[in-house]
């Protein structure tokens, strides 16, 4: 416990950094960049010890309870080289024999938790060659500090342009969906507009409690449904799609990038299940809890301008759940892959523009204020269960990045500590878009299930340019 004077001084932890580090959730980011060349600690420690903890005070503090039971940060001391690991491997070895030590590496650091006692947030240097760089380096960070939003932006803050480090790292804008239906002035396309609204709210809202509470999806070959899931290991699978090529789609289809990586991955989901479970699945209730930041922002701020008082796009957790349901497989004969991609489009669509979202942060915000932040948490922990994936997106620079010297080639992230059988990300670099699946080990097969979702993108990609050729 704090005194009242400390209190005084102390940030107070948002609402949702609660939930996250409860009793009954405790989940954490881990942010993987892969190096071109071999790591020099001696020179990436000193780096980071320079601009990382003075990035957010989060970094140098640690939870505490005040007075009236609520949780704030308070700034403690902090060693650096005390969240620093550099594990020690078999010497000599080859890049396929790194990868599976990596991977249990992986496994292991995502099973263990951050230590309350002290800052949570930790560096890995993994100094051996794998098959997909000459070095890695994982930074483990609670979801309680912010979300991938904030995380990603305090990454790139550590990070220089390989090309020019005096530059700073471009990143892709983005557009505020704009709704170019035509002239809303008139009362006859205001009024429909505005029941349609208030449908889809109440639908969407009532719809999200269900989900969280009474009515969870089918078992499935990507949700066993069982109980302590987020103490399972992960099994980690990553495939590169070209943004150049989803481009493509995207301009032939009229959706959005997002639009049509969703899709491909909805289809080749759908793949996996019904060649694991020989078609038994088609029309199984599947879920996925998709993350919509709500922040309204056209790209990421920079540090200082997110930790402002009044910020736009401020620093912390700033996302809701969109509740969407996976649509069904129909014959093969019948498979149209664009039209899968289309109508995903469409559920995400309408759902994003109801305020089902708003209601349901509302209402766990009121479940807090009534019971208190474990009971809220609870809520959270119930919704991520009863669905059957989660899938969250984060956008990085449009240039090669470099850490102390260090260009990196590609980057990743997992959430580690959420109630689910499957949880896909998605992240941008350069020319390619990086899509990771994190699953429970032993339960789903993570190679099959990429090669489904790479087939996926396959089809879509070849009907598109089959409908090209139509309109030519």
């Amino acid at each position: 416990m704090v005194s009242e004077k400390e209190e005084d001084a102390l940030e107070p932890v948002s609402p949702t950094g609660q939930y996250f580090n409860s009793s009954v959730l405790n989940v954490s980011v881990l942010g993987v960049l892969e190096t071109e060349v071999p790591i020099d600690d001696s020179k990436t420690i000193p780096f980071l010890m320079d601009v990382f903890l003075p990035i957010n005070p989060r970094f140098s503090s640690i939870m505490v309870i005040d007075e009236n039971g609520e949780k704030r940060w308070k700034k403690v001391e902090v060693k650096f080289k005390d969240h620093v690991y550099v594990p020690i491997f078999p010497a000599e070895m080859s890049p396929q024999f790194y990868d599976k030590y990596f991977e249990d590496y992986f496994s292991k650091l995502s099973l263990s938790q951050l230590p309350q006692s002290q800052p949570l947030r930790e560096i890995h240097f993994i100094k051996y060659p794998t098959s997909n760089a000459a070095g890695t380096v994982i930074f483990k960070i609670h979801h309680s500090i912010g979300d991938g939003y904030s995380l990603v932006g305090a990454l790139l803050s550590c990070l220089q342009r390989a090309d020019n480090p005096s530059l700073p790292l471009t990143l892709p804008s983005v557009q505020p969906r704009v709704d170019t239906s035509g002239d809303h002035g008139t009362i006859f396309k205001t009024v429909p507009k505005i029941f349609s609204l208030l449908f889809y709210t109440v639908s969407d809202f009532l719809g999200s409690l269900m989900k969280s509470s009474l009515v969870e999806d089918d078992l499935s070959p990507i949700r066993s449904g069982d109980i302590g899931i987020e103490f399972r290991p992960i099994a980690l699978a990553s495939m590169t799609f070209s943004l150049g090529q989803i481009k493509q789609i995207k301009a032939t289809l009229g959706v959005t990038i997002n639009d049509v990586i969703t899709g491909a991955i909805f289809l080749g989901t759908r793949l996996y299940m019904q060649e694991m479970s020989k078609g038994s699945s088609n029309h199984s209730n599947c879920t996925a809890l998709v993350l919509l930041n709500t922040r309204m922002f056209r790209s990421y701020q920079s540090i200082k301008e997110m930790v402002k008082p009044k910020a736009e796009s401020p620093w912390g957790n700033h996302f809701a759940f969109l509740h969407v349901q996976l649509p069904e497989l129909v014959a093969s004969t019948e498979l149209n892959p664009i039209e899968f991609v289309r109508k995903s489009q469409q559920i995400i669509k309408r759902k994003r523009s109801s305020w089902a979202v708003h209601l349901t942060a509302a209402f766990v915000e009121t479940v807090k204020k009534l019971k208190g932040h474990e009971v809220a948490a609870q809520c959270i922990h119930k919704t991520l269960l009863n669905a059957s994936v989660l899938i969250t997106n984060m956008i990085g620079p449009v240039e090669k990045m470099c850490l102390a010297n260090h260009p990196i080639k590609d980057m990743f992230f997992v959430l580690a500590g959420n109630p689910q059988s499957l949880t896909i990300t998605i992240v941008s670099y350069m020319d390619n878009l990086r899509v990771t699946v994190g699953a429970e080990k032993g339960f789903v097969d993570v190679q099959k299930l990429k090669s489904c979702i790479e087939e996926a993108f396959q089809m879509i990609l070849k009907s598109a340019a089959g409908e090209i050729q139509q309109m030519k």
